[in-house]
Parts: C-alpha cells; structure tokens; sequence
C-alpha cells in the first residue's frame, strides 16, 4: 500500500448518475492517503459526484480508469437509518412510539457481527459515544446517529471513503474527534472525499480541494492555494426575503405561556433521556436550546410537539392548556411550525418540491394530503423568497440533502405559526443560504407574540433575537 497511488481517475467530459449530469472539463484523480474536501454550494453537484465515484463507473458514458473491482468505496449519507433498521415508520409522530419501535433494532443488534468489542469499545471512546449500546436507532439524537454510522464504515478501513457533510449534527468536541479519526485512517491509506458546502468546514490537514459551481468540476488545487476569496466565488447569492408572504394576522397569538414543564422524565427502558427538567416559555420569548449530543434536547422538543406519548404522564402544559385535559395532539400541532434534522426522511414519495412546500399548511408531516391551487400560490411565494423556484417541479428526493433542508424551512415558515421549534435549521446549509434563511428567521420572529425555541451546536448561528438559553446536561 503506497500513499498517493492513484485509485481511479475520471477521464469522461461528461459524468452521469440517475438522471443527473456533472461536466468533467478537467480529468480528476483520487489517490490513496489522501484528504479530499469536494467544495460547493447547494445543488452544485457534489452529492451526484459522491454516487459516481460510489458505484457510477460503468453508468451511460462515464469513463473511470482504475480497479474498481479490487476497491472498496464506503458512502456515507444521514438516510442510511433505513437501511439499517428495515422499517420505514410512515408517520412522523410514530417514531418515539414503542409499538412502532419494536421491531427496530438496537445498536449493539447491528454492530454485533460487524465489530470487534475492542474496536467498537476503542471507535466509541474517540466519539464519546460509548452510552449508546441498547438504544433503539430511532431513539438515537442526530448526532449519535451521524456517529454511529461513521463507526459503522470506520468498522473497516475501504480504500475510498466519501462523508457527505459530516460535521452537521456534531458537538464541537466531537468535530474534534471525528477529525483525529480522519487523520489516522488516512494515515493508514484510505482516501478521504468531504463533501462539503461551507469553506470554514474544511479542515486544516485537508490535502486537496476540488470544486464545484453550476454541476461542473473545477480544477483539483492543493488546500494551501485556495484563499478566501477563491473559496467564497464558488457561492452566489439567491433569494430576497422581502418576498415572503407573511400573513401577521394568521394565528393570533392567545396565550400567555406557550410551554410550561415541570419535572419532566423520558426514559427507555434502562436509559434515561430527560430527568426532572423544568422549562417554562411564555408568549413572544425566544429560546436557544443547547446541549452536547445525547442531552435530550430532540426528546425534550418531541415532548412539546405531542409526539411522544410519554407526555401524558409528565406534567406539561402547552398554549395555557394542561397535556391530557382534552385536547387532540392535532390542537397543539396546529400552533407549531417544526423542523428537525431528520424530517427529510418522512418525505421519500414521489411528491415534487412545490406540493412538499404546500403541505406546510397542514399538521402532519409527510405528503399524506394534497394542497389546493391556493396553497400552492402562497407555496410558490416561498419558494421564490428562497431562491428555488426552479426547483419547484422536482420530485423532493432526487435533492441534494441542502437542497432538502431549504425546502422544509420553506415549508416551516409557511405555516406562520405562533410557536417555532426550529432544530438545527441550517443543518447543510451552504454559506449564502445560511445568511439568507437566517434572515428569514429574523423577519418572521419580529411578529408580536411569536415564540422560538432555536436548537445549534454552533454559537454564532444564534439568531440575535435570542434573549434566554436553556441548557440540557447529558444523563
């Protein structure tokens, strides 16, 4: 095994996966031992990059030199939940629901035969994660998730390994973490690709940088020649805030508290969640939610957003009204604008953008009913504020996953709740729609009454309307 022996080199002007075409002006090579941050806005290509060196080789025209049948090439994509548990929960609601879960399985269920103890004890250890062992995969946090799938394909060495995004969803001692665990299988030989969409992300052992811009790949550069400002022209601009259709008098805000619990616990089985956490948001006070991963914090918001049915016996009182004194979970719902790291997820049909955006309007989350011509208007209004109009009539899963995340915001903010729970909002953000949705985010919080709870691992994506912080400490 030789660092810098070349793996596979892309030679086609023209590389093709499932529809979608990347132009190939410059032939570009992956060598072993190396570190490769793939760079580009939203949409740029770099997810359809990531399947073609996967498994593209041998698709329509693409033309790969190299042994891909001696290779091994591990992808790793935050849906892979599904294919690891086998059951896909249709309904959102469902997930923290024990019937629902019986059949999913538990971490040490999938790494049983996949990992050495003393391996999954030593990847454990360098990601913290060490706690996780009986959980159920839908009980997991999006970080623990994210980690444990990394773990996963850190199980075995591959010779190419492709992340797409890997630092969304990780505390900072885990960014950390996650970037020594970089070093040292490069160091044993494996090619790394980071499919990244934010040049701060780009870590500083990072030996090449190949960009994208408009599904065309750029000319691969050594780190140490891309400045700043070569960086930031991959990323133009779109959208204009001023084109959201927000309707102030939707949702009168008639209530003095909108979330009040007192000595909440979540726990299952022999894992505790939540212990005796007490919380009390009233009308037009804005919230950031803050923990390392596996604090609770999803748990905590699925309590709020009458998910989990372990609300019912905890003390909980949401828009002045006593959890379990006769309203339906769809009461609450319809006072709630959410979003969460996972909810692309619920979205796998064959549903187009503009029909994803529309269902805003409605409490459930998935494409369960079809919106009218008028909800599709205002739908359209959002999408135009985004700058992704264009994107209207494709189906919502060939998207790229911050193609995705733009499109439930939009989705989100359209419904002009009283109440936002935003969970890592710009959860795969390239840097130009990060600005923009956090613009967005200001705008629609500066209405009279509205209340926000804001979930981050990054500080300097706090809104600046955030006035209070709650801080959950991990069991």
């Amino acid at each position: 095994m030789t660092k810098n022996e070349i793996l596979l080199t892309a030679v086609s002007e023209k590389l093709q996966y499932m529809g979608r075409a990347l132009r190939n002006p410059h032939q570009f090579s992956i060598a072993r031992g190396n570190c490769y941050a793939v760079i580009g806005e939203n949409g740029s290509g770099k997810t359809t990059l990531g399947k073609i060196i996967e498994k593209g080789w041998n698709i329509c025209t693409n033309v790969i030199h190299g042994d891909k049948k001696s290779l091994t090439i591990n992808n790793i994509e935050f849906s892979d939940i599904h294919s690891f548990t086998g059951n896909n929960v249709a309904y959102y609601q469902q997930r923290f629901e024990a019937t629902q879960n019986d059949d999913i399985p538990t971490v040490e269920d999938i790494i049983k035969d996949r990992i050495p103890a003393d391996k999954w004890n030593e990847l454990c250890d360098r990601l913290s994660l060490r706690d996780i062992l009986h959980k159920r995969l839908n009980f997991l946090s999006s970080g623990e998730l994210r980690k444990f799938l990394i773990i996963n394909l850190f199980s075995s060495i591959p010779d190419i390994l492709i992340i797409d995004n890997p630092y969304i969803g990780l505390d900072a001692p885990s960014r950390e973490l996650f970037n020594e665990l970089i070093r040292s299988i490069t160091a044993e030989g494996t090619a790394v690709i980071l499919l990244l969409c934010n040049p701060r992300d780009i870590p500083e052992f990072c030996d090449f940088v190949l960009p994208m811009k408009n599904m065309e790949i750029g000319l691969v550069r050594r780190t140490a020649d891309c400045d700043e400002a070569f960086l930031n022209s991959l990323f133009i601009p779109k959208g204009d805030v001023d084109k959201m259709p927000i309707n102030a008098d939707c949702n009168a805000m008639d209530f003095e508290t909108a979330i009040e619990l007192d000595g909440c616990n979540v726990s299952y089985g022999r894992n505790v969640i939540l212990r005796n956490v007490s919380w009390k948001v009233k009308a037009g006070e804005k919230w950031a939610l803050l923990g390392a991963n596996g604090s609770g914090k999803s748990t905590l918001l699925s309590l709020v957003y009458a998910d989990n049915p372990q609300g019912y016996r905890n003390d909980i009182t949401l828009f002045d009204h006593r959890r379990g004194t006769g309203e339906s979970i769809w009461d609450i719902k319809r006072r709630i604008g959410y979003i969460s790291p996972e909810m692309h997820l619920y979205f796998n049909d064959a549903a187009d953008v503009l029909t994803v955006v529309a269902t805003g309007f409605f409490d459930n989350v998935g494409c369960f009913r079809r919106p009218n011509e008028d909800q599709k208007a205002v739908a359209m209004q959002w999408l135009k504020a985004f700058g992704i109009e264009h994107l209207a009539l494709r189906r919502f899963p060939t998207l790229s996953s911050g193609e995705q995340r733009l499109v439930l915001i939009a989705r989100t903010l359209l419904k002009n709740a009283p109440l936002l729970i935003l969970d890592e909002p710009l959860h795969g953000l390239d840097m130009t729609r990060k600005a923009l949705v956090a613009q967005a985010i200001e705008r629609i919080a500066q209405q009279p009454g509205m209340s926000l709870i804001y979930v981050t691992h990054y500080a300097h994506e706090i809104p600046a309307c955030v006035t209070h912080t709650k801080h959950l400490i991990k069991e």
